[in-house]
């Protein structure tokens, strides 16, 4: 058995927590967008830096990838995820959901919504080149 999960931020492939899904055998399966009822931040005074994505009644489709772990791996993986983050069902623009990290609003204190650019990687992309 495997689980889907969808990630958002600092465990997309190529960013410095990726290597947390790779060494528990995680597999790449797609990027996806969730349905357009999140709002993305960047979250304050994160090392690494790190988004927090948060379920809103105004909101917009964020780009994520979904990744597949073995039962086991998941339960690892969740086992670690510190607050203000969690692993919750996102809804993806397709209909179906996966499990996914969201962020407690407790976050949103001092962070910048980040939501109109659609991701994390768009996000970064603004900030290396201000």
């Amino acid at each position: 058995m495997t689980v889907q999960l969808a990630v958002v931020g600092a465990h997309l492939r190529g960013q410095p927590l990726n290597h947390r899904l790779l060494d528990l055998g995680a597999v790449f399966s797609r990027p996806a967008l969730t349905a357009p009822i999140y709002r993305l931040v960047a979250r304050a005074n994160t090392s690494p830096p790190k988004p927090g994505m948060i379920r809103s009644s105004v909101g917009a489709s964020i780009e994520v990838e979904i990744w597949e772990l073995t039962a086991e791996g998941f339960g690892i993986f969740v086992a670690g995820v510190p607050p203000p983050l969690s692993i919750g069902n996102i809804i993806l623009s397709s209909g179906g959901s996966v499990k996914g990290f969201l962020c407690e609003e407790i976050a949103l204190a001092g962070s910048e919504d980040i939501t109109s650019f659609g991701g994390w990687r768009a996000f970064l992309a603004r900030s290396a080149k201000a």
